[in-house]
């Protein structure tokens, strides 16, 4: 059977046979089986459940997946020749996982959090196709990839982790220069000057995203009727994306100008409806570069290349600044300056035992009764 047939016969619904008895016409049967019409039900119901809950997935999810799985199919293939045996794509061993993993490292070069991400694409991708991952190989595939995780050279093959703003870059990225010096090897030399309308958009997604610790799919998701401004602040309620839960959360008027969700968000608000936005529609929305209003909300990716483009434009070029920037700054500068880790938790949604959010809480507590401090050196 080829790889497509395997795909084919893994999709194909399942029909519930009207009736008791099949034949059964394997060599060694014994004429005749029963026919379960239950379990026939039963799997024909998983079938319409993995369905929709792939059709539900992020379209950046499914586009990823599907690219493991084509680097699965690219595996067999390489493994084929090294052997002579071209293995079916069903076949997901402690032995075939564990190459796999070696595959990516030396054939293909990957980072190493490409490749863990890769192995979660494959185990997803082999059980909508119906086939099964068993734990073993799982855990053989994670085993094999602890080392290549602590190799520095191999980490350096990523792009790296987002590194943590703080107020003092927001103040930087939100009082930074309108003029856009023309790029060097630009065909036209002319300066770029941002819309007033942009300015002020990006200087409330930023604040936003830093104070609610927002994702970019949250960011592009908030709607006008979520963020309520209150005496204190703003109440904000951020929806939920990718099955995560949807949170409730407050900001507090900030003591900067500059850097203040409440007073950005203010003041975005009001352009954006003096601009002809409708009201009680998406919070934010695209500008283009002669200042005209979007009506369709701003894209995930939109918000996260908003905070790059600032910080690039904001001299902050000697670190990675990306959309996760805001999530990780907020709990570091937060733990700096005594916020317990609970209220931090619960402002950017993580769970209980999440090793990023508690990996972020070590990084902002590393000077805290530091080691070395006072004791006579």
């Amino acid at each position: 059977m080829t790889t497509t047939q395997e795909h084919e016969t893994a999709l194909e619904p399942v029909e519930v046979v009207v009736g008791e008895l099949v034949d059964d016409d394997a060599p060694d049967a014994g004429g005749v089986a029963v026919h379960d019409p239950v379990a026939a039900v039963l799997a024909a119901l998983d079938t319409k459940a993995a369905e929709a809950l792939y059709d539900d997935r992020p379209k950046k999810t499914t586009t990823g997946y599907a690219r493991d799985w084509e680097l699965w199919g690219e595996f067999h293939r390489w493994l084929e020749e090294q052997t002579g045996v071209l293995l079916p794509l069903s076949t997901i061993t402690v032995g075939t996982y564990v190459a796999f993993v070696k595959w990516l490292d030396e054939v293909k070069e990957a980072a190493p959090n490409s490749i863990e991400r890769r192995i979660t694409g494959v185990a997803s991708e082999a059980r909508r196709y119906g086939y099964e991952v068993p734990k073993v190989a799982r855990a053989a595939a994670t085993q094999a990839l602890k080392p290549l995780k602590l190799d520095k050279e191999r980490q350096k093959r990523g792009r790296g982790k987002a590194a943590a703003i703080t107020p003092a870059d927001l103040r930087k990225m939100n009082t930074s220069p309108r003029e856009r010096a023309p790029h060097p090897d630009a065909r036209r030399r002319r300066v770029l000057i941002v819309p007033e309308l942009a300015r002020l958009r990006d200087r409330s997604l930023h604040t936003m995203r830093f104070a609610v610790a927002g994702r970019n799919e949250e960011m592009s998701e908030l709607d006008d009727p979520g963020i309520q401004l209150v005496a204190e602040g703003l109440e904000v309620h951020v929806p939920s994306v990718k099955g995560r839960p949807a949170r409730d959360v407050v900001v507090s008027y900030g003591e900067n100008i500059d850097t203040c969700a409440v007073r950005c968000w203010i003041a975005w608000q009001e352009a954006k409806l003096a601009a002809g936005a409708v009201p009680d529609g998406p919070a934010y929305l695209p500008v283009t570069q002669w200042g005209a209003l979007g009506t369709n909300r701003l894209s995930p990716d939109g918000c996260g290349r908003a905070i790059s483009r600032s910080a690039k434009y904001a001299g902050m070029t000697g670190r990675r600044i990306t959309g996760h920037s805001g999530r990780r700054g907020l709990v570091t500068t937060g733990r700096r300056n005594g916020k317990r880790p609970e209220k931090l938790r619960a402002q950017g949604g993580w769970s209980k035992n999440s090793p990023v959010f508690w990996e972020y809480v070590d990084e902002g507590e590393k000077w805290e009764d530091n080691a070395t401090e006072g004791i006579g050196l």
